[in-house]
């Protein structure tokens, strides 16, 4: 395919997705419910793509044509002091997350200029399903941590003209995100709340991922990554082991999914985890997962793979949030991060909802990290 065919063909492709989200009126991972869900795209809010050139990975490989999707809210202001980077989590779009943005919430666009950035592999930026070949689908190379901060540092830089990040937050894989921010660009970011997610990929979070990858990979109609249909049967296991691991015993034992209108645990994992994988590409899921255990911020080049130096090294006011029940970036995991960060706030969420707190699914949980949240930016 000819290079200006290839970016017709990844356009095409962006503008069905956008066009099949819209229609299907999906809010995200969080399926819309809940308080704190519903999405909170504005008039201020624009939706772009960011084409990167080639882009040169960690792997050695080079992604041809690579492109950053992203959707931006509110203004830079003419000191350029308000901008905030809010990166997407693993298997969510930047309309997934958008629970935090809003008149009154913590990220307000009347305030601030607040760019959700999606991850490579999520579907929208260049992933295995938007790729054109010969680097579409199972030949998609590995992409790291530190290679969605560098096409979101081009994405912020050169292309929206930002000279200064007020904050950087994200959730879940949206915090190892933040932590790389910090540690790769100290002069460029002066905050980060980074909630429920740790500096480095621990091994017992290994075994979860490993877990998920054995369930959809045994399908027999994965075919390698080149599956001619979705290997349904693979994406409903996976669904399934990830939901003994999203939420807390508690939640399960209080029923809490309920009151997110299920009148079963099977409903639930049905109509929550099933569906909310089964509309993601396989491949893009396995490239965001192999991108999630590879994390390590101690990798990066100068600090000789300690995670004490690096983590030692952020000069960025840090917040560290963890889920009080969260059962793969616990407490313990997070508290060590914070100790090696000079003058990191940690601030446990009081949740039984586990790594769901992080989700704005609960309005008790999205409240006490909108003014965790608020309460940093004011600093």
């Amino acid at each position: 395919m000819q290079p200006g065919r290839a970016g017709r063909y990844f356009r095409e492709v962006q503008r069905r997705e956008f066009l099949r989200l819209a229609g299907a009126g999906l809010a995200g991972l969080g399926t819309g419910l809940g308080a704190g869900a519903a999405g909170a795209a504005t008039s201020s809010s624009v939706d772009g793509i960011f084409e990167l050139g080639d882009l040169v990975l960690e792997c050695g490989r080079t992604l041809r044509e690579a492109k950053i999707a992203y959707r931006t809210h509110g203004v830079l202001n003419a000191d350029g002091s308000n901008a905030v980077l809010y990166p997407t989590p693993y298997s969510a779009h930047h309309g997934d997350i958008e629970w935090l943005i809003g008149p009154g919430r913590a990220l307000d666009p009347a305030r601030y200029f607040i760019i959700v950035a999606d991850m490579l592999g999520n579907g929208l930026s260049s992933s295995p399903s938007n790729t054109a070949p010969p680097q579409d689908r199972a030949r998609f190379p590995a992409v790291s941590i530190r290679d969605n901060v560098a096409a979101q540092h081009a994405l912020v830089t050169r292309g929206l003209s930002v000279a200064r990040l007020a904050l950087v937050v994200g959730w879940s894989m949206g915090a190892q995100q933040s932590y790389q921010w910090a540690v790769s660009h100290p002069s460029l970011v002066e905050r980060v709340a980074a909630f429920c997610g740790t500096a480095r990929t621990t091994p017992h979070n290994l075994v979860f991922l490993e877990g998920l990858r054995a369930a959809l990979t045994a399908d027999a109609a994965w075919q390698e990554g080149w599956y001619e249909r979705a290997p349904a049967r693979g994406l409903r296991a996976f669904a399934r082991v990830y939901a003994g691991w999203g939420f807390s015993q508690p939640f399960y034992r209080q029923e809490l999914f309920r009151g997110l209108g299920f009148s079963s645990l099977e409903d639930f994992l049905v109509g929550f985890w099933e569906r909310r994988f089964l509309r993601r590409d396989a491949n893009n899921l396995l490239t965001m997962l192999d991108t999630w255990a590879g994390n390590d911020v101690g990798a990066t080049p100068g600090f000789g793979g300690s995670l004490e130096r690096a983590l030692g090294s952020i000069r960025a006011r840090t917040l560290v949030m963890p889920g009080q029940t969260d059962l793969y970036f616990t407490p313990e995991d997070c508290e060590r991060d914070a100790r090696l960060i000079p003058g990191a706030r940690f601030q446990v969420i009081p949740s039984v909802w586990g790594h769901q707190a992080g989700n704005g699914l609960n309005a008790a949980d999205a409240s006490f990290i909108s003014a965790q949240i608020r309460t940093l930016l004011e600093a």
